[in-house]
Formats: C-alpha cells, sequence, structure tokens
C-alpha cells in the first residue's frame, strides 16, 4: 500500500473511533455520576451558569492523550519514540496538570497551590527540552516559557466562562498546529496522533458542552487542555520552523503566528486582568465581565458566541497559513499588517466590556 494513503487511512479511522470513544466515555460519565465533579454550591464564585452541572469532560480528554501516545507504535512500529524526553514530559507535566485540575474540582485548592504546580509543569517542560527558544539568552527563554505554561492554563481555565467557548477555541488551535505538520510534509510525526485524538476528544465531548450543556470540562479539563497547549504552542509556532539553533529564528515572526493562534484566550485574559484591576478587583476572582459576557448583554446568543469565537479562530489560522505558504522575506510590513489585525480584533473583544454594567 501507498505510504502517504495508509497514513491517511490510520488517521481517519484513529479520528473517527476517538471521536466515537469520547462521546461513549462523556455520556456514560453523565448517566452515571451526575453529581461527580460539580463544584460546591455555596463556594465564593460568581458564574455565569445558574445551574449545578457535573465537570467531568477533562477526563476523557486526559484518557484519549493516553491512549494517542500509545496507539502510535501499533500504526508505525518506532516504539523508540516512547522514549522521546520531549514525548515524556509533556506526558509528565499533562498528568501532572490533570490531577491538579482534578483536585481543584474535588477540593478548591487554594491559588498559591494552584500557582505552584503550574510552574512545576512549566520546569518539568524546560527539563525535558521543550521551551521557547527565540533569544539568545538561554534563561530568558526559560523565564519566558514558565510565564508561557503559567498564562496559557489559567487563560484556558478563564476562557471557560460559557457553554463550547473553550472547546471550540481548543480544537482549532489544534488544527492550527496539524495545519503546520500538514504544510511540513511530516506524516509519520508522533504529534499529529495526539492533536487528533486530543481534537477527537474535544468533539465528542462538544455534543455535551454546546449550549444548553449538560456538561463542564472543570479544571480537571481546562489545566490539562491549558497545558497541552501551551507545550503545543511551544512546538509548532514559538520554536516555528523546528531545527534552527537557538536564537535564530525570527522571533516577531513567531511571536505574531503565536498571538493570532492563541488571540481569544489572550485577548479574553488580558481584558479581564485590565477591567479588574481598573475596579480594584482581583483578576483571580470569577465573575460576569469576559469578552463572551459583554457579547452577550449585547445581544448574541452563547451559540452564536461560540460560532463567533471559532471562526475568528479559523481567520487566525487563515493568516498564519499564508505566513507560512507564502511569506519568505519577513519585514516590517507583514509585522504591521498583521499586528493590526491582532489590535483590531482586541479592540472589538475589549470594547463592549467597558459598557458593561453587570
Amino acid at each position: 500500500m501507498n505510504d502517504s494513503l495508509y497514513i491517511f487511512i490510520v488517521y481517519t479511522c484513529y479520528f473517527i473511533s476517538t471521536t466515537v470513544l469520547s462521546f461513549l466515555v462523556n455520556g456514560l460519565f453523565l448517566k452515571f455520576a451526575s453529581t461527580l465533579g460539580t463544584r460546591n454550591l455555596d463556594e465564593n464564585f460568581v458564574r455565569w451558569s445558574s445551574h449545578v452541572k457535573p465537570s467531568l469532560g477533562g477526563i476523557s480528554f486526559f484518557l484519549i492523550f493516553l491512549l494517542s501516545i500509545a496507539s502510535y507504535p501499533i500504526f508505525f512500529e518506532q516504539n523508540q519514540v516512547l522514549f522521546d524526553k520531549h514525548i515524556l514530559g509533556i506526558l509528565a507535566a499533562g498528568t501532572l496538570a490533570f490531577l491538579l485540575g482534578l483536585s481543584d474540582d474535588a477540593y478548591n485548592t487554594r491559588p498559591v497551590l494552584k500557582f505552584v504546580v503550574q510552574i512545576i509543569c512549566g520546569v518539568i517542560l524546560i527539563s525535558t527540552g521543550t521551551y521557547i527558544s527565540i533569544f539568545a539568552n538561554i534563561y530568558i527563554n526559560y523565564a519566558f516559557t514558565l510565564f508561557w505554561v503559567v498564562a496559557l492554563m489559567n487563560s484556558i481555565n478563564m476562557l471557560d466562562n460559557m457553554d463550547a467557548i473553550s472547546t471550540v477555541v481548543s480544537i482549532t488551535t489544534i488544527m492550527g498546529a496539524l495545519l503546520v505538520l500538514f504544510l511540513n510534509n511530516d506524516g509519520r510525526n508522533i504529534y499529529i496522533i495526539i492533536l487528533i485524538g486530543v481534537m477527537a476528544a474535544l468533539l465528542g465531548f462538544l455534543y455535551f458542552n454546546w449550549h444548553p450543556s449538560k456538561m463542564f470540562m472543570g479544571d480537571t479539563g481546562s489545566q490539562f487542555l491549558g497545558l497541552f497547549l501551551a507545550a503545543i504552542g511551544i512546538i509548532y509556532f514559538w520554536n516555528y520552523p523546528p531545527d534552527v539553533p537557538v536564537g535564530s529564528r525570527i522571533a516577531s515572526k513567531q511571536f505574531i503566528m503565536t498571538i493570532l493562534t492563541f488571540a481569544i484566550p489572550i485577548i479574553d485574559t488580558v481584558t479581564v486582568v485590565i477591567n479588574r484591576m481598573l475596579k480594584g478587583k482581583s483578576p483571580f476572582i470569577g465573575g460576569k465581565d469576559h469578552t463572551t459576557h459583554s457579547l452577550f448583554f449585547r445581544g448574541l446568543s452563547e451559540r452564536r458566541i461560540a460560532v463567533l469565537y471559532a471562526g475568528i479562530c479559523f481567520v487566525s489560522m487563515f493568516f498564519n497559513f499564508i505566513i507560512i505558504k507564502y511569506i519568505d522575506n519577513w519585514n516590517y510590513i507583514h509585522i504591521i499588517l498583521f499586528s493590526i489585525y491582532f489590535l483590531t480584533l482586541f479592540w472589538f473583544l475589549y470594547a463592549p466590556t467597558r459598557k458593561n454594567k453587570h
């Protein structure tokens, strides 16, 4: 059989089977554990949903993530890949992030402990070779990597403030990473099957998370996804193109590609932090002041907001495609044009929050 055809069949079958598996697993969780993962009703949080629902989606994400790593040698007979330190680092950090989220869903972990564990997740990635390498100074790279990991773990958690938002944004982010792999003709890369598996897990969960949702991903899901997407962001956006010496990349190009890919979580988090600090409030206390909430108060339904955010992510993915495929001579014109797009998008989502009185 032709190698390209074999790869296509393997990934297609794996995607379909893991999507179905995710749907079935989440359906079973919903049926037999309707109260597991719910938060205490008396906790001092302001939540968007007025209904208590199980927060179990993250369990399926993590299980299929593990299955994807274990399945790769079955299809491609390369057992040595499981001893790759980068994969082992993502596996270890992802497991720790999953356990952190699981603990938080069950016991409401203290913010300081969460922060410390997030730092440890970043240290694990760095120590196993997954770190941002756009600066000549290795210690600046390490510090920036820690900031990126902690920031994204919290951003995905904060973005999970309305039905399906974190789910659709994570799906499109993974699709963006798969696009990078496709453009590099790297069909046997283990990250493809991992990305397909996690994306399929999210799609299977989306049926239960679409408005009106029956289930949340919880911190179990958002902490794991934040760590996973942070690692993928390092490998396929911050450090693109691969195999380039540390400090030799065009930092502005990697910066633009990354902020385009992660535009929604970045804008939502920055918006919340700015507005809460202006009001003298802690950025870490929940509230109805996210970009999603402001759009809802201005008349958009929850479903339309999810579709809008997915559309924004697809536009950003298209721009990354243009950057990778057609822009060889990166210059200031490109920086200005893509920066204008991002700043326009930021203002489009930020401005309504300044008029929000809720």
